[in-house]
């Protein structure tokens, strides 16, 4: 029988869902019975029957997600029975840990760690949460040795579990949609100069550092256009930078992943100057199409982007060094061709399909259950 699965995080969801988010689940849906506790977009609805999410509210949003989290998994563990719970996230296992004494649950929970929880505080959200600091760190030692398993992406969260005396049960990556960024082989790299990022327009993507070096490094490639792919509290940021730069920026607040791959297809690199990924999957996804990354030199990007042979490495607080990245590549067609090349025999040893990663998940859940 299939092992019954709860996944708890606050990733946001819009159902029904499609492409690779559908693929995804899909494949997972078929080696485990499973329910989804999360967050939806606005304007998607909120609950079928695998998921249970939990609307956008105007006010206090994250807030009140967390506070009554608890009680929200409280009452699936007495409806959906789970035999074990992939909890995304320290304060999600904290939750669950409390949940799980609440309900009298015998649960398995297996903590999903995807980046470092020392930056929840600090560069998401409003500056006001860094009063939240050392609560934040607080949290981390409960929920590394109150679960009952902990799974890594990277050598960065691998080695943050390791800090605290706990061995990972698994580390493997976030899932990169295979099916939409590496079925094909590598376009060419098109005529016009162009670099995308992808990604939330938030502080710890380094978005500002981005628009800081594009208005360095446009002016030095004429012609070159920065497609910026996102939304978040940084917009206006972007909409700015496109009206200095009109005819050298584009935004896309939203793609699909189809969307996304063909907006790689159209540049000659990726830029992901992050200052804290777990695993950087946009990195993932650039690899598999055979583009160049330029990456922050913080956390799990290095893991991917190997300086000077797939990418180019920068701090992600110097925009003039980003700016020089940048423009290194999109003026010289043979160096973006070269990285290029490399990045796309990354994206292949990194790159799995949908049931290759629902494998994954279920080995994990069983080696729990097992214990």
């Amino acid at each position: 029988m299939k092992p019954k699965v709860l996944f708890v995080s606050r990733e946001r969801f819009r159902l029904p869902l499609e492409g690779a988010q559908k693929r995804k689940w899909d494949a997972v849906g078929s080696v485990v019975d499973h329910r989804v506790l999360a967050a939806a977009t606005a304007g998607s609805t909120t609950r079928n029957d695998r998921f249970h999410l939990v609307g956008k509210k105007p006010l206090l949003d994250g807030p009140l997600f967390y506070l009554l989290l608890p009680w929200r998994i409280a009452r699936e563990l007495r409806d959906f029975r789970p035999d074990a719970s992939l909890v995304q996230g320290i304060h999600e296992t904290v939750a669950f840990l409390v949940a799980r004494r609440l309900s009298g649950a015998r649960t398995r929970v297996i903590l999903d760690v995807q980046g470092d929880w020392h930056e929840a505080t600090r560069l998401y959200g409003s500056r006001f949460r860094q009063l939240l600091n050392p609560l934040n760190d607080a949290l981390a030692g409960p929920a590394v040795h109150g679960a009952d398993a902990v799974r890594t992406v990277s050598r960065q969260t691998t080695g943050l579990v390791r800090a605290l005396g706990v061995e990972p049960a698994a580390v493997f990556p976030s899932y990169v949609d295979a099916a939409a960024f590496l079925e094909r082989p590598p376009a060419p790299l098109p005529d016009a100069r162009r670099a995308v990022f992808v990604g939330v327009l938030e502080r710890y993507k380094a978005f500002d550092t981005l628009v800081e070096a594009w208005r360095i490094a446009g002016p030095r490639v004429p012609g070159a256009v920065l497609h910026i792919v996102g939304d978040g509290s940084m917009r206006d940021r972007a909409a700015q930078l496109a009206a200095e730069l009109p005819g050298q920026t584009e935004w896309s607040p939203r793609l699909a992943a189809e969307e996304v791959a063909a907006a790689m297809d159209a540049s000659w690199l990726v830029c992901l100057p992050s200052r804290s990924e777990g695993l950087p999957r946009v990195a993932l996804e650039a690899a598999c199409r055979g583009r160049a990354i330029v990456g922050g030199n913080r956390a799990g990007i290095p893991d991917v982007v190997d300086h000077g042979v797939n990418g180019f490495l920068v701090d992600p607080e110097d925009a003039a060094a980003l700016a020089d990245a940048l423009v290194r590549i999109l003026s010289d067609r043979a160096l973006a061709e070269r990285l290029g090349a490399a990045a796309r025999t990354t994206g292949e040893n990194w790159g799995v399909t949908p049931a290759q990663y629902g494998a994954k998940v279920e080995a994990l859940v069983r080696s729990v259950l097992v214990r």
